[in-house]
């Protein structure tokens, strides 16, 4: 009576199902062929974590098991060929799969299985986030807006019609909406964008080598800390006591 064996546990939560594979690091030759069988040159060993044992894999298209041990019989080999990069294997090929997606030591280093379901997954999450950053360019004002296109379009945002303004965000956040949002909850980002405004109206004056704001009359506002931006700095001293009161006498004259 034929024994059954009993599948290693790396097996456990294996599906039965169509697969693709795909060459690592985007390589795509006419046809790649890989090491189906165990020799003394090239060894193809699996180490049974069970057994302690170092066991032969062997592809044959006429066996069911992959190990040598296991076969019974004349074992009729077979290629295993990447077309362009790719290789589908269907789910009626169960020892091919399993080789190439468990047991083989070169298993996602030279090639990778296509997960269909992690891929669906990404996609959900980059159409929510995609929703989530376009919802934002319709809700947030104007000024949220300006301050979140200054960090991509400079001081040329200044130029722009609120509709022309709202046109770009809506690229912005079409094109690249996980930055969008991180943008958008970004807490000074709009302290920014008023000393940026600030300076290009003529309010304040940022000196040529970026190291002391001035007010119109030249009087002297605050010094940049060595090594940070001066838009930054002067963003954070407007949260400070002093620079609270520069922060809305600013305001004012810019609405």
């Amino acid at each position: 009576m034929e024994t059954k064996t009993k599948a290693p546990k790396i097996e456990k939560n294996w599906q039965i199902k169509d697969r693709t594979y795909i060459l690592a690091s985007g390589r795509s030759p006419l046809s790649w062929t890989i090491q189906s069988k165990h020799t003394q040159r090239k060894p193809l060993l699996w180490f049974d974590e069970e057994s302690g044992e170092q066991r032969e894999l062997r592809y044959a298209s006429n066996q069911k098991s992959l190990f040598v041990d296991e076969q019974k019989g004349n074992a009729t080999l077979a290629h295993i060929v990447f077309l362009d990069g790719v290789l589908e294997v269907p789910r009626q090929q169960q020892s091919l799969q399993k080789l190439l997606s468990l047991y083989h030591p070169k298993a996602g280093e030279l090639w990778e299985e296509i997960d269909e379901e992690v891929i669906a997954k990404d996609e959900v999450d980059n159409i929510e986030f995609e929703l989530e950053a376009l919802n934002l360019v319709r809700t947030l004002d104007i000024e949220h807006l300006e301050a979140i296109m200054r960090t991509e379009l400079g001081s040329t945002v200044a130029t722009l019609s609120s509709k022309e303004l709202k046109r770009d965000a809506y690229n912005f956040a079409k094109s690249d909406p996980e930055l969008f949002i991180e943008l958008s909850k970004d807490e000074d980002i709009k302290l920014r964008n008023l000393a940026n405004r600030a300076v290009e109206v003529g309010i304040l004056q940022l000196t040529d080598d970026n190291t002391v704001f001035k007010f119109a009359n030249g009087k002297k506002v605050m010094t940049v800390p060595f090594d940070q931006h001066p838009y930054a700095a002067l963003a954070q001293y407007f949260k400070t006591d002093e620079g609270v009161d520069l922060m809305k006498s600013i305001t004012k004259k810019l609405s």
